[in-house]
């Protein structure tokens, strides 16, 4: 993931007499440096502290989203920091919805899921044959069903402001709390009643019997991580197929 300081613009004029301004590393992090984004990326502001350098076109920012979108502007997914196997998973996708999957390890390319397939169970991370399909409806994270059902993300209320990550269960009910949405290809939860530094921020911490949970991150990308979980982003893909 690639963090630029957002007082400044991604990309800033440089004195004259400067031929050439540097780019920033695609997924690179840190709050100096370089602040022009490589070509074919785009300056996706997330709040006033906190920008993105994101492939593909740009998309409404997380301060003004305007008409949550269906399906995000990109077939991304991001630049991977593994390689893995070029074989396809067993999940076809329709037309319309995206795949969700990290892109970082340790969960390189694991997809957003129902632990119990396709129920109302808690979201995880898992095998690129089980992904599910998804889209983002008036703020509304939906898992598509194959049955025809339709699954709602919903984030656990915070009890004190001493927690720091929110679990994400799928319900049967519209959440009524929170927004989802995209900011290029990567999914983002916000709440009036909390401010999040950065809003892509997700953890992925496994229970007893190793799913993979997926939680709102509440701190800072990659600071004070709580112990036995992995900081993440999740971002959208739409290939014919998820693979790993």
């Amino acid at each position: 993931m690639k963090t630029i300081l957002a007082s400044v613009a991604c990309a800033i004029s440089f004195v004259a007499g400067v031929a050439a301004q540097a780019t920033a590393p695609q997924w690179g992090q840190g709050w100096t440096g370089p602040t022009a984004c490589p070509s074919g990326w785009v300056c996706t502001v997330s709040n006033p502290y906190y920008s993105q350098c994101l492939q593909g076109t740009a998309a409404p920012t997380s301060s003004n989203p305007g008409t949550p979108t269906t399906a995000p502007p990109t077939s991304g997914g991001g630049t991977p920091t593994s390689s893995g196997s070029a074989a396809s998973g067993t999940t076809t996708l329709i037309a319309g919805n995206s795949f969700i999957r990290a892109v970082e390890d340790p969960n390189f390319h694991k997809y957003l899921q129902s632990e119990k397939l396709g129920t109302a169970s808690d979201a995880v991370l898992g095998d690129p044959g089980n992904a599910a399909q998804f889209q983002i409806v008036s703020g509304q994270l939906v898992q598509q069903v194959p049955d025809g059902t339709k699954l709602y993300a919903v984030v656990e209320g915070r009890s004190d402001s001493t927690v720091m990550k929110l679990k994400v269960s799928w319900s049967t009910s519209p959440a009524s709390a929170g927004t989802f949405m995209w900011s290029g290809d990567t999914v983002e939860w916000s709440i009036p009643t909390i401010q999040r530094p950065q809003l892509n921020a997700w953890l992925v911490c496994p229970d007893a019997a190793g799913n993979k949970d997926l939680y709102v991150n509440l701190g800072p990308y990659s600071y004070q991580t709580p112990a036995g979980c992995a900081d993440e982003t999740i971002h959208a893909y739409t290939g014919a197929t998820a693979t790993p």
